[in-house]
């Protein structure tokens, strides 16, 4: 290139030499041109993305509480709100699943990971203290740490009484004496049962049921984990009503009553009355049917093995005939049926109520002995039953605890009356021998009984 002076002084070689340089850069704006649009990310949607990322990361939680805090949140814990006898759902989704307790409020709540209820209501609240209504582990959240301190143990054993075999052993030979947190005194196995409304029919036979030794050291002691919640929810309440480490002295059979309902299709309820004797009835077979046991073969669970008994039913039948003066007369049949029944319990009918008053214009309430209407079943005595005549006796050997229903209640064309009756008894000297088919292994099984009236005449 030669160098040509210009009138601006500037040499052409250097003018080409700029022309040369220029060249790359019009060759990178033919590039963008904008005939032909490149699409580059905006910076904001990947800033988003990445913040969705971020929050999709799981977080790792505390899996123990820091150093020298172990105790932190505990003073929180207020144990005169706590009532576990209730049934375990969530007061928000109504679930029963996975059920924590709040030991501050005493409210339950679901689950304990960082959507649950319960980790919502820590973090609203300012409730940090849960615990689990199944395996009975305290954990603290939002944190979600366990937390292992004695000082919690009272609250376990209230959600969840357990007792070895010499503490049930015990609760017979002695009687113990024990306090609430109110200070109040009370014995345990004879607390106050709640009427939530019109359970009371529901009250009396649990109560009854809780103080048969074998059948409530079998509730006490037994694993019910994987059983029907019927047996499961019947053990957790007679543990309850014998806990010598009660925050309060009455329980609430509130647990029970909702399953109870809920398997009896709503024929034994809470808010409604019902006949004690209905209901015994059908708990126990319903109980009999949860623990495994067998609708044909007796003895199959503890509940027949500790109840029932051999009844013996001999039945003679009675016709009508018009003899040749045109006059009804009734004929026994020859032939005397012979069956044997099983019992859960035994009914006991009472005499007619006096209509007339006494001499003060006040009903006379009549009293009459406890043997008097065991009669029925001493095989001598016959009822009649519409067009046949029977006869009861008890069979050898009888069960452990004997069932009686005193039959008050008898339904006319209008209203259903009750007798007042007062049967009395002795509870500690009640002879059944006179009651009872004698032994097969010591006399036959048809040999007559031998009464005092007998032996006096054969004197």
């Amino acid at each position: 290139m030669t160098d040509i002076s210009t009138p601006n002084g500037t040499s052409r070689k250097r003018k080409e030499i700029s022309d040369e340089g220029f060249e790359p850069a019009v060759k990178r704006l033919k590039i963008h041109d904008p005939e032909e649009p490149t699409y580059t990310p905006e910076p904001e949607p990947q800033l988003e993305s990445e913040e969705e990322e971020e929050v999709n990361i799981p977080t790792k939680r505390q899996e123990a509480p820091p150093e020298g805090f172990d105790d932190l949140y505990l003073d929180t814990i207020n144990r005169g709100v706590l009532d576990f006898d209730f049934e375990k759902l969530c007061s928000v989704s109504l679930s029963i699943i996975n059920v924590y307790a709040c030991l501050v409020c005493g409210k339950y709540y679901q689950g304990r990971g960082p959507k649950s209820h319960a980790y919502f209501h820590a973090l609203e609240v300012g409730h940090h203290v849960y615990i689990n209504m199944q395996t009975q582990k305290v954990y603290v959240l939002p944190e979600g740490y366990e937390v292992k301190n004695k000082s919690l143990d009272d609250i376990k054993f209230v959600s969840d009484p357990r007792y070895t075999k010499e503490q049930v052993m015990a609760l017979d030979r002695e009687a113990k004496t024990a306090w609430t947190l109110g200070g109040k005194e009370y014995t345990p196995g004879f607390v106050g049962m709640n009427n939530i409304k019109d359970n009371d029919y529901f009250n009396v036979v649990v109560q009854a049921l809780s103080h048969v030794p074998p059948l409530r050291n079998y509730f006490m002691l037994s694993d019910f984990s994987t059983k029907p919640e019927l047996p499961k929810r019947l053990s957790i309440l007679i543990r309850k009503i014998w806990n010598p480490r009660a925050f309060k002295s009455h329980v609430s059979p509130h647990e029970l009553l909702q399953e109870i309902s809920l398997k009896s299709n709503k024929k034994f309820t809470l808010t409604a009355q019902s006949d004690p004797v209905d209901f015994l009835s059908w708990f126990l077979n319903n109980l009999h049917l949860s623990l495994g046991g067998s609708k044909s073969k007796p003895g199959s669970s503890i509940i027949q093995q500790i109840f029932q008994g051999k009844l013996k039913v001999e039945s003679q039948a009675i016709t009508a005939k018009a003899d040749a003066g045109d006059r009804l007369r009734f004929e026994e049949a020859a032939e005397v049926t012979t069956t044997i029944n099983r019992f859960l319990m035994l009914t006991l009918d009472l005499p007619s109520a006096p209509l007339f008053q006494d001499e003060l214009e006040r009903n006379i309430i009549p009293q009459i002995p406890l043997t008097s209407i065991l009669s029925k079943y001493d095989g001598l005595k016959s009822q009649e039953h519409l067009n046949q005549r029977k006869r009861y006796r008890l069979l050898h050997p009888l069960p452990p605890y004997l069932l009686f229903h005193v039959k008050r209640f008898s339904q006319n064309k209008f209203v259903q009356e009750r007798n007042p009756t007062i049967v009395t008894f002795d509870a500690r000297n009640l002879d059944m021998a006179p009651y009872v088919e004698p032994n097969p292994q010591f006399a036959q099984p048809g040999e007559p009984i031998c009464g005092e009236e007998d032996v006096e005449g054969a004197g």
